[in-house]
């Protein structure tokens, strides 16, 4: 596997990137409620380790009902939920790496592998960050590249950066060492480290990717006003636990909530913990 451009050639890279951003944010459309063009936004995810067989029946079976774009669960459950979705325009994700993002590369191809077979149309690998922290930034790449050789198109490769944890210039350099190994989707967090995603990583990482790369925000979005938000900024997919309450706030079906967020961007402190799935904050 090459190393695709020296260390040098990587900071130009960068540079060269961080230099060319648009100065003011662009505002993208996103698509309207109730629509079917909404619910194929959202990865509907249950990724805590403590999840049971009945959670992820559930799971898919929201995921079948609402017509979501995928389920993104851990590995051992990729073939269960393959199979209750088989039939559906559901599709399956699954994550790699999840989620420190620091297993080994060998580790990361053997799980896409496994997973694809299974039955992963998806997989959401998580960057090895702290390598990214480091500058070392060929063996980010190949990390990536090493997994897209192994799950090659149609098959949909997201690349976690973990955003909560890398400032902007690394933010920059994680997309385009992405991009460059040719991932389907750069995303903001797994979740489970630090905050998840934000306006500005999104506005960010989609400036950056263009129209080459898609942008997936992930890691506490709980309601449509922060789906629209997010996909204003650029997301073009949303990672969420709470794709069914998402989904009925957004078909006006939930009613005397108020569910937008306020002016200090803080969300809807009267979401019922009923509609919610508590197994994750993802």
């Amino acid at each position: 596997m090459t190393n695709r451009y020296t260390k040098d050639e990587w900071i130009a890279i960068f540079d060269q990137t961080q230099r060319h951003l648009p100065k003011r944010a662009i505002v993208y459309k996103a698509p309207d409620f109730g629509t079917a063009e909404f619910a194929k936004t959202i990865d509907h995810t249950l990724l805590k380790t403590e999840a049971t067989e009945e959670q992820i029946d559930q799971l898919c079976d929201e995921a079948r009902i609402n017509d979501f774009r995928s389920v993104c669960v851990r590995l051992q459950w990729v073939e269960h939920a393959a199979h209750l979705l088989r039939g559906s325009s559901v599709v399956v994700a699954c994550v790699i790496g999840f989620h420190e993002g620091t297993y080994s590369t060998s580790e990361k191809v053997r799980e896409a592998i496994w997973a694809v077979q299974a039955g992963a149309s998806e997989l959401d690998m998580v960057l090895n960050y702290p390598e990214l922290k480091k500058e070392n930034f060929a063996q980010v790449f190949k990390d990536v590249a090493s997994v897209r050789s192994v799950a090659p198109h149609p098959v949909v490769l997201k690349v976690i950066l973990e955003t909560s944890q890398l400032s902007r210039a690394e933010v920059i350099a994680g997309c385009k060492i992405a991009q460059a190994a040719q991932a389907d989707f750069v995303k903001t967090s797994t979740g489970f480290n630090g905050d998840g995603a934000t306006i500005e990583d999104v506005g960010l990482m989609k400036s950056v990717v263009g129209d080459s790369v898609k942008v997936k925000a992930s890691g506490g979005v709980k309601t449509a006003g922060e789906c629209v938000r997010m996909m204003e900024a650029g997301a073009e997919r949303i990672g969420t636990s709470s794709g069914v309450w998402i989904m009925r706030e957004a078909n006006g079906l939930v009613k005397g909530v108020t569910h937008e967020a306020g002016a200090d961007g803080r969300r809807d402190s009267n979401l019922p913990a009923f509609l919610t799935r508590m197994w994750t904050d993802y």
